[in-house]
């Protein structure tokens, strides 16, 4: 097992049996610099602690062990323009791909929030994305980091995952992005995304705000937020930066 319990081999989305490939190395660069000292805190042994109990007992756990880091390990600490935050991995069979909001192409129906996110940039931009493009990588390789707030959970079993420290791990990732020097825009959507507000004390960062894409708060403020455009303006106008091309969801299209 890993620092992390969640097994070696998490490069590529393949596993193998490459000690190198265990936590921090089998994170890029730049973040392995800044998260490597994170598998000698106590909080971590005891999340460690806890994956491998999870996994010694059969659980089914998603996403897949390889997959468990894949937001960071898709984009580099110096890459990230814009951090997607949400929150449980979705726990149900064939759909928890270590993106948050991503789902495989092929998955049908697509999750409700994903659909309605994807309503909302029609509503924005225009912009119609095609069934079969729902991973999200594409977005990831422009950098956006779609970073969950917990990064495993049990089959069928919501939030089974929290409070057992990938919060605090994850907190720790906000907590290095807010201390770079070059300017991230933190999309946070509904009261458990805002929460992490009080993380994000420099004020070069942008943060935008507004309910949750669920269709339980849809209506109630997300719906006619406009998101998207708003992240294009920042970045092109405020901060010279090119902007994201919404419409390439994933990096197969």
């Amino acid at each position: 097992m890993s620092s992390l319990g969640v097994g070696p081999g998490l490069e590529n989305g393949t596993e193998t049996s490459d000690a190198a490939q265990k936590f921090p190395d089998n994170l890029p660069a730049r973040w392995r610099t800044q998260l490597a000292s994170e598998a000698s805190q106590p909080y971590f042994k005891e999340l460690t602690r806890f994956l491998v109990d999870e996994y010694n007992k059969k659980q089914v756990i998603y996403p897949r062990r390889a997959w468990v880091l894949r937001a960071l390990q898709r984009v580099d600490y110096d890459d990230v323009k814009v951090v997607i935050l949400g929150q449980d991995p979705y726990h149900g069979p064939g759909q928890a791909i270590g993106l948050s909001f991503g789902v495989p192409n092929e998955l049908l129906p697509k999750p409700p929030s994903l659909q309605n996110i994807l309503k909302e940039l029609q509503a924005d931009l225009g912009i119609e994305v095609a069934k079969n493009q729902s991973d999200l990588t594409g977005w990831a390789d422009q950098g956006v980091l779609l970073l969950n707030t917990v990064l495993t959970v049990r089959q069928g079993q919501a939030f089974s995952h929290q409070k057992k420290g990938w919060e605090e791990f994850t907190d720790r990732i906000i907590r290095r992005l807010d201390e770079r020097d070059e300017p991230v825009i933190f999309l946070l959507w509904g009261a458990a995304a805002q929460r992490k507000r009080e993380l994000i004390k420099n004020s070069r960062h942008i943060i935008l705000a507004s309910a949750h894409p669920s269709p339980l708060s849809a209506h109630r403020g997300f719906f006619g937020s406009r998101p998207f455009s708003k992240i294009n303006e920042i970045l092109t106008q405020k901060l010279s930066r090119e902007p994201i091309d919404w419409g390439r969801a994933s990096a197969l299209s």
